[in-house]
């Protein structure tokens, strides 16, 4: 959900769409860098529930003490731990992927009735995320990407930019990716 002070950005774009946070039943937490997991709060005393990958919680258990004031989530436990395999949410079926590197309990979500992949922090549109912050791994993250690859994707929702649509131009980003970034990880 983003950082909490920027919430607002998240209920403009839920309003536009004739929703609400209250319309919301699950949030999932793809990974708990700052940018992704502040928002949750926004989400507490209500009746959505917060999922978060289960070896990614174990990290954000080990950072709480130093840094769970900051990020305002110092009570912070989800409903909901997720790991590898299947998830349905009401009719949908979702594949959890743990894909770590950008940090160690990253997860993915593939849809694979649409061949929709959401990628948090782990691919973008012509990017890779950092694996500079605690805990990032840079060959963890190209196997992941590697992985990413072998799907049948339509669809590339990241948590930050662009969509990527249509199967040549998924297959060119994942190309991209791995001709240029993996270079630099």
């Amino acid at each position: 959900p983003g950082h909490y002070q920027l919430f607002d950005h998240v209920v403009e774009g839920l309003l536009s769409l004739g929703l609400s946070p209250d319309d919301i039943d699950l949030v999932i937490v793809t990974h708990g860098h700052p940018d992704h997991i502040e928002g949750v709060r926004r989400f507490w005393g209500k009746d959505t529930k917060i999922a978060v990958g289960e070896m990614e919680m174990e990290l954000l258990r080990k950072i709480a003490p130093h840094y769970s004031d900051a990020l305002g989530i110092s009570d912070f436990e989800p409903h909901i731990l997720l790991r590898e395999g299947s998830l349905e949410v009401g009719s949908l079926n979702f594949e959890v992927l743990h894909t770590p590197g950008h940090s160690p309990g990253s997860i993915c979500l593939y849809l694979a009735s649409n061949r929709a992949l959401f990628t948090g922090d782990v691919i973008f549109n012509g990017g890779i995320g950092r694996t500079d912050l605690p805990g990032g791994d840079s060959s963890a993250l190209k196997e992941s990407i590697k992985r990413l690859s072998r799907l049948e994707i339509e669809y590339v929702l990241p948590g930050h930019g662009d969509i990527v649509s249509g199967r040549e131009d998924v297959d060119a980003n994942f190309r991209e990716i791995e001709s240029y970034w993996f270079g630099y990880i």
